[in-house]
């Protein structure tokens, strides 16, 4: 999930930005504004086609061609890739207080402000849904 490509990264970033699915000499256009060296059409739309079979952009068709969106929102994949991170370790403990000692203090007090929404009227502080991880047993 996390090891897209730079021209993958790029055109994702191209679909969460516009606000309607894009054919992809519009996605070509946008990519190629300021470009140094322009890209191809065929180069576009391979790579559109592997994002759309790795499940990260719908395609819609029209006439004959395909409009590309983005299947989950920038904030819902960024959520995902660092799900997927820390679920690569086999002790999610230390990963996550080596994750809260690193991030900015501004970002960490936003956190806490929403892991203190999520147990709120939660007595035992559990929670339980996806996504979440039992405290440390002492």
């Amino acid at each position: 999930m996390n090891n897209l490509g730079s021209l993958e990264s790029a055109i994702m970033e191209v679909l969460w930005d516009s606000p309607h699915p894009l054919l992809v000499r519009e996605v070509l256009s946008l990519l190629n504004e300021g470009a140094e060296k322009p890209l191809a059409y065929t180069t576009v739309q391979t790579v559109a086609e592997r994002l759309a079979r790795k499940g990260l952009v719908r395609r819609t068709a029209e006439r004959k061609a395909f409009r590309y969106s983005a299947s989950r929102t920038r904030d819902e994949h960024v959520t995902a890739v660092m799900l997927e991170a820390l679920a690569a370790s086999p002790d999610r403990a230390p990963v996550l207080s080596c994750f809260a000692r690193s991030v900015d203090l501004d970002d960490a007090l936003r956190l806490l402000e929403e892991l203190a929404r999520r147990t709120a009227g939660h007595g035992d502080l559990g929670g339980g849904g996806p996504g979440w991880v039992p405290p440390p047993s002492s």
